[in-house]
């Protein structure tokens, strides 16, 4: 089992909890399910409350998690304190990959939006996975290059779109037809200013 870090927030919970599960994590997708069980058997669960910090820039853990239930956001702070969001992840996704792989400190925050189930994984645990499965490799692979991609459109936005086209352009991302309206279309629910401008690189107030 994973070593029980002080720095994770939130209630530890007993390794038969109901809820205990990584069967709907897509990165064990395939797996037999006497391998999910050992993965399962071998990680540290906690349960933490919306609004925790569930990691820290420069954190010196290097576990991988797996999210059970629940939602986090991904996000890194300016000098000044402005947030700029990386990420939105859900039940079935995972984080931490990046410290694990290469041993460095966290590159980012993230933090629990709603009540979250999770599992943390050692990085000596998943380096094993890894190397017993080819899968879970390939699988790890094109997750990163995603990131890249997602990068080089952040990169590229910031460095020909002006703020309020930034903005524009997340709003248009969270667009989708209304089911009951002909020829409309709607964002629900609805991000708050503050999470549409992390998002946007910029302010609210702009």
């Amino acid at each position: 089992m994973t070593e029980l870090n002080d720095e994770l927030p939130g209630a530890v919970l007993p390794a038969n909890s109901p809820g205990n599960s990584l069967a709907g994590v897509k990165l064990f997708s395939g797996f037999a399910p006497d391998e999910l069980s050992h993965i399962e058997q071998s990680c540290t669960w906690r349960k933490c409350k919306a609004g925790e910090e569930i990691l820290t820039p420069q954190s010196s853990n290097r576990d991988v998690f797996f999210i059970a239930d629940g939602e986090v956001r991904v996000v890194n702070y300016s000098l000044t304190g402005r947030e700029v969001a990386y990420a939105e992840l859900k039940s079935g996704d995972f984080f931490g990959e990046l410290a694990a792989i290469d041993g460095e400190a966290r590159s980012a925050a993230v933090v629990a939006h709603t009540t979250c189930t999770f599992a943390a994984l050692a990085p000596e645990l998943f380096r094993a996975v890894i190397a017993d499965h080819p899968s879970v490799a390939i699988a790890l692979i094109e997750k990163l290059a995603r990131i890249v991609r997602i990068c080089d459109d952040r990169i590229m936005d910031l460095a020909t779109l002006g703020a309020h086209q930034r903005v524009y352009r997340e709003l248009l991302k969270l667009v989708s037809e209304d089911p009951v309206r002909a020829n409309s279309w709607l964002i629900y629910p609805m991000p708050t200013q503050a999470a549409i401008a992390a998002k946007a690189s910029t302010t609210r107030e702009t």
